[in-house]
């Protein structure tokens, strides 16, 4: 029975790792057309975007069920490494290097996640000053006052000003 949880958590970290490796390239090209503005390229890394996060939902699914399956046979369940740890040395220590490298990747998808997170928040920002530029023609309203009027058309919109 242990050879099996030892195969069985061999395949799913060997596919986990995959597709971890998979999403980082796709992430690095995220990254990059994020910084060049590449529309048709955003779309095509959404599409392969798509497609590691559904391997990802199967990754996770099997890894719900092969934590359900050990709590029945009275093993941890809480986790991939508490299972792994139950399991006897010679199993264990070709897997905790399979864990490791799995956690390590984790955290660099974070990482990476995070980064084009907030490139695409930096991006919005500056449309919103863009767009509140041409709006107001690039004066400034007062917070407080009566009088409007001096910055009621957009130069660059219409010549009202």
């Amino acid at each position: 029975m242990e050879a099996n949880w030892d195969e069985d958590l061999a395949g799913l970290l060997q596919e986990l790792s995959a597709v971890q490796g998979e999403l980082l390239e796709v992430l690095a090209e995220k990254h990059q057309a994020l910084a060049a503005a590449d529309l048709g390229r955003m779309a095509a890394v959404q599409q392969r975007e798509q497609q590691m996060i559904v391997r990802l939902q199967e990754c996770q699914q099997l890894r719900r069920a092969m934590l359900d399956r050990a709590g029945d046979a009275g093993l941890p369940d809480d986790s991939i490494s508490s299972l792994t740890a139950a399991l006897p040395r010679a199993g264990r220590q070709r897997l905790d290097a399979q864990l490791q490298t799995a956690a390590a990747q984790s955290r660099l998808l974070q990482h990476q996640s995070l980064t084009n997170w907030v490139l695409a928040q930096r991006s919005v920002l500056h449309l919103s000053q863009m767009l509140e530029i041409i709006a107001t023609g690039g004066q400034m309203r007062p917070t407080y006052g009566r009088d409007n009027s001096h910055s009621a058309g957009g130069s660059l919109v219409d010549q009202a000003a």
